[in-house]
C-alpha cells in the first residue's frame, strides 16, 4: 500500500525561535528538518496534527485548536497562546460538560400549511424545523423525511441530554450499540437514543417520516470510525448517563386516562427509562367527552398532530385549527383547551421533565 501524508503549512521567519515553542510548549515532535547547515523547513507532529514550518511560506499564520482532557495541565494552563511565527493556539476541553440553556418559554404554533422550508441535512435527509425559536436553545424539534432505500450513514453518536426518534409514517432500520441486531421502527413506534450511544441508520421505506427531538438544540454529532455494528454483546439494561435505550412498540401500548380530561394516552416507558428526564405519550380523544381548560407547570411541553384535527385555544390567543403535520408548544402557566377534536386525532406529546402537574380550570 502506498504511504500518503498530509501537512498543514505555516510560515516562519526563524526556525530557532519557533521550534522550542512547538516542541516544548505544545509537546509536538520534530520529525524532519533541512538543510542541516541553515534550516528553512521543519515538519512536526502531535495531537493528531502534522505541520510544516517553512521559511518564507506565503501562507497566513493560522490558528491551531488543541483539545485535551486536562487543559489546565497543558501549556502551563494557558488557554490562548501565540507562537513566534504568529500562529494562534487555542486550548480547550476535549469533552466539555453539556450545557442546557435556560428555556425561553413561548407559545408556538407551526403549521404544515405554512410551507416552512425543507432543508437537506445529514446523510441526505430532509429537515423541517418545528420550533424555529428553539425556545432559546433549550430544544430542537424536527420533522424529517428520509430518502427511501439504503441510507449513506456512518456509525455515529450525539452529545445530548435527551433525544427521541418517533416514526409517524413508513419504517426505518437502525443498528444500536449493545442492542443486538437490526431494529425496525414502524409508524407509531419510537426510539430513545441515550447520550453517546453509537448507532447507524441502514435502510428506509418509501415515504418514511420521523419526528426528532433533541435537548439542547445545538449538540454535536461525532463519527466513530472504530466501532462496528452490531456489537457482539447485547446489554439491554446498560445505561448511558443514567438513561436506557428504549424501543417502544405502538402495538404493545395500552391507553389509559390522560392528564387532560376527555383524552386517553399510551405511555412509551420513556419517563421511567430516562429517570424522569422526559416523557413521551400518544394521546387521543375519548368519544363523547369534552376537554376542559387546563394549565401545566412543566418546563417544555411539545405536541405534534400525527392524524386528525383539533382546535387549540389559548388564553389571549386566537384559536388555531390544527391538522396532521402541525406542531405546537404550550408554555408553563398558560391556560389552553383542546377543542372540537375529530375521533381520528392522535397527538404526540413530549414533555421535559417527564413528571409535572396539570391543573383543570
Amino acid at each position: 500500500m502506498t504511504e500518503t501524508r498530509a501537512d498543514i503549512r505555516l510560515p516562519t521567519e526563524n526556525l530557532s525561535d519557533d521550534l522550542p515553542f512547538y516542541t516544548k510548549k505544545l509537546g509536538m515532535r520534530l520529525d524532519m528538518i533541512y538543510p542541516a547547515d541553515n534550516p528553512e523547513v521543519a515538519t512536526l507532529s502531535g495531537h493528531g496534527l502534522r505541520i510544516r514550518l517553512q521559511k518564507g511560506a506565503p501562507d497566513g499564520p493560522g490558528t491551531i485548536r488543541i483539545l485535551t482532557e486536562s487543559p489546565d495541565k497543558f501549556a502551563d494552563g494557558e488557554r490562548e497562546l501565540t507562537a513566534p511565527n504568529g500562529t494562534r493556539v487555542e486550548i480547550d476541553e476535549l469533552n466539555p460538560p453539556l450545557v442546557l440553556p435556560r428555556t425561553e418559554h413561548a407559545f408556538v404554533v407551526r403549521r404544515l400549511a405554512d410551507q416552512a422550508p425543507w432543508v437537506i441535512g445529514r446523510a441526505g435527509m430532509s429537515y423541517r424545523d418545528l420550533v424555529p425559536s428553539r425556545l432559546g436553545g433549550a430544544m430542537i424539534a424536527s420533522h424529517i423525511r428520509v430518502p427511501d432505500g439504503p441510507v449513506p450513514d456512518m456509525v455515529h453518536f450525539h452529545k445530548v441530554g435527551f433525544q427521541l426518534i418517533f416514526c409517524i409514517r413508513g419504517w426505518v432500520d437502525v443498528l444500536y450499540e449493545d442492542q443486538g441486531g437490526v431494529r425496525r421502527l414502524h409508524a407509531g413506534d419510537c426510539f430513545i437514543q441515550p447520550p453517546r450511544i453509537r448507532h447507524r441508520v441502514l435502510h428506509a421505506a418509501d415515504g418514511i417520516e420521523v419526528i426528532e427531538i433533541g435537548v439542547p438544540a445545538d449538540h454535536i454529532t461525532e463519527i466513530d470510525h472504530e466501532m462496528e455494528l452490531p456489537t457482539p454483546d447485547e446489554r439491554p439494561d446498560r445505561e448511558w448517563d443514567g438513561q436506557r435505550f428504549v424501543h417502544s412498540l405502538a402495538k404493545e401500548g395500552v391507553f389509559e386516562p390522560f392528564r387532560v380530561p376527555g383524552f386517553e394516552a399510551r405511555d412509551t416507558t420513556i419517563n421511567d427509562n430516562t429517570k424522569g428526564v422526559a416523557s413521551v405519550l400518544v394521546a387521543r380523544p375519548v368519544a363523547g367527552q369534552v376537554s376542559p381548560w387546563t394549565r401545566h407547570n412543566g418546563d417544555i411541553l411539545f405536541n405534534f398532530v400525527m392524524s386528525g384535527e383539533m382546535t387549540l385555544e389559548g388564553e389571549g390567543k386566537d384559536p388555531y385549527r390544527l391538522n396532521a403535520g402541525d406542531a405546537f408548544v404550550i408554555p408553563p402557566g398558560m391556560a389552553t383547551r383542546y377543542a372540537d377534536a375529530t375521533q381520528d386525532l392522535e397527538l404526540l406529546e413530549v414533555s421535559l421533565p417527564g413528571s409535572f402537574d396539570t391543573t383543570v380550570l
